[in-house]
């Protein structure tokens, strides 16, 4: 225990120490307090709007007895449009769009057929939804008053609202959406990041023959639990950091998120849920910092790391695309979802965003949780036999056969 907490605080003091690390940390908290004021910072440089502030011209040309209820229907709905009626010269209107003098044109054939002119349709353009919403309208209305219903009671029957309540009894995915995706992306992060640090660590202390009497004065599991817990703790006070960072300028600046629903549903997730998503993430982090150490151990060169710990991170990339389009398609109880469930190396995200996103039975949550707690120890034991042997093989990279028989022969 004391050769662990020696490791640890050494380690630790490494982290603290490096200016890429605080640096990084500085500037993700100061990138997001910026975020987080700039809702107030815009609002001091905002312009009161100006009442006869010129609106974009729309251009229609309809005809016949419907002609002025048309207008009138088109002036109403779109509202942040200047409606004007014109004759039907589809060269002039063409000109007049292309020339920038008119945004766009609606030319009626009757109240079932028109055409749109634009010059750019972009992709958010839903001028022709809504117009088709009010041709539809005025023509079952006409129907309607056709065959002896009055205009008021045709008005009153295009007019009904339905009325409807929704209560879930599980959990309202598209609520819990973005608390699972913020999780997910920032284990993803966390580990790629601190993973890679993990093993660039102990390849580059294998480089230094201080190693050999290091690796036999100290036990390689005090080692390797001293080196992953204070990659976890460092990396765990980092997220601390930033996310406290946004929390507290969140609150400072509440008032000014008031039509920001997302954002504000971030800040007000579910303690439960909170928990669920600290518990995972550790467990999680352990695991792959656990390997990437083991991994790392068994590079011959510092150049060698990437290629290495290429199996790990191609198996946490799929456990990563599992659960985004299980997310993505609204089934996250799916077959795969719920094996990867139990599968150490992917329940982290898996069973997190089943409990976020979907009703999941209590002895499920528990089962994954102790699988995960035993991989921990049983990865974290394996990995500090595999350490021990790897940061001792020199010049050629060790085989994987080799390795596995020199941790059985410990």
């Amino acid at each position: 225990m004391k050769q662990f907490g020696t490791i640890l605080l050494f380690e630790l003091k490494y982290y603290f120490k490096n200016k890429i690390f605080v640096g990084v940390t500085i500037f993700l908290m100061a990138a997001i307090v910026i975020v987080m004021f700039f809702p107030r910072f815009l609002s001091l440089f905002e312009k009161m709007p100006e009442t006869d502030e010129k609106r974009p011209t729309l251009l229609l040309c309809a005809e016949g007895e419907n002609a002025e209820s048309i207008v009138e229907a088109f002036t109403a709905s779109f509202s942040n449009y200047e409606v004007l009626s014109m004759d039907f010269d589809i060269d002039k209107l063409q000109e007049q769009i292309s020339s920038g003098e008119a945004e766009c044109a609606f030319v009626l054939d009757d109240l079932t057929s028109y055409t749109y002119y634009v010059n750019n349709l972009t992709m958010y353009d839903e001028n022709t939804y809504q117009a088709d919403q009010i041709l539809q309208n005025l023509y079952r209305m006409n129907t309607m008053i056709q065959e002896g219903i009055s205009p008021d009671q045709a008005e009153q029957i295009l007019s009904f609202q339905i009325e409807h309540k929704v209560e879930s009894l599980g959990k309202d995915q598209m609520e819990n959406f973005f608390y699972t995706y913020i999780m997910i992306f920032a284990l993803y992060t966390v580990i790629l990041l601190y993973g890679q640090m993990v093993a660039t660590n102990v390849a580059t202390e294998k480089s230094s023959r201080a190693m050999e009497v290091l690796i036999t004065s100290a036990k390689p599991t005090s080692m390797m639990f001293g080196k992953v817990i204070a990659s976890c703790m460092a990396g765990f006070l980092q997220i601390l950091c930033v996310f406290g960072a946004a929390i507290l300028s969140f609150r400072l600046n509440e008032a000014y998120w008031d039509e920001n629903s997302i954002i504000r549903s971030f800040f007000d997730m579910p303690m439960d849920l909170l928990l669920y998503m600290l518990l995972f993430f550790v467990l999680g982090f352990l695991i792959y910092a656990f390997l990437y150490g083991a991994i790392g151990s068994t590079a011959s060169k510092l150049e060698d790391i990437n290629t290495s710990v290429m199996p790990i991170t191609l198996l946490f990339i799929f456990a990563f695309l599992v659960v985004v389009f299980s997310m993505t398609n609204g089934n996250v109880d799916n077959l795969l979802m719920k094996i990867c469930s139990y599968v150490p190396f992917t329940s982290p995200m898996a069973m997190f965003t089943r409990i976020a996103m979907s009703t999941v039975p209590w002895y499920e949550v528990l089962i994954s949780v102790a699988i995960l707690i035993v991989s921990v120890f049983g990865i974290g034991i394996l990995s500090a036999k595999i350490y021990r042997v790897g940061v001792l093989l020199y010049g050629t990279t060790p085989k994987i056969g080799s390795i596995l028989k020199s941790v059985w022969e410990a």
